[in-house]
């Protein structure tokens, strides 16, 4: 059975940083593309970066050279790092692989 679980969201300030990480099991990250969307209240869903298989990355114009989307194969995690966090990057962060969803996780910018 596949399982993601996403954490490390929360309350952070504008101009500061978050790292989420997605943790899966029953299904390995290296070997197939993941990505990380997230959707805000009112908003559609937007894709925000994504990983293939070789590690190439791609992310959403709004969100380059401030996000890193990183894998840890030994661990089998995925993780976006957030630098100079904006407002309008208050969203539920969700990472996805294949059809399989995790629960999200909150990502609130505010002062």
């Amino acid at each position: 059975q596949v399982q993601l679980v996403e954490s490390g969201g929360g309350l952070v300030q504008p101009g500061g940083s978050l790292r989420l990480s997605c943790a899966a099991s029953g299904i390995t990250f290296r070997m197939n593309p993941m990505v990380w969307y997230r959707q805000a209240p009112g908003k559609q869903r937007e894709l925000v970066a994504a990983m293939i298989s070789d590690g190439s990355t791609n992310y959403a114009d709004s969100v380059k050279g401030r996000f890193t989307i990183s894998r840890d194969n030994t661990k089998n995690t995925v993780s976006l790092q957030m630098n100079r966090l904006k407002f309008e990057d208050t969203a539920v962060y969700y990472c996805i692989v294949r059809n399989y969803w995790g629960q999200g996780t909150q990502v609130t910018v505010s002062s």
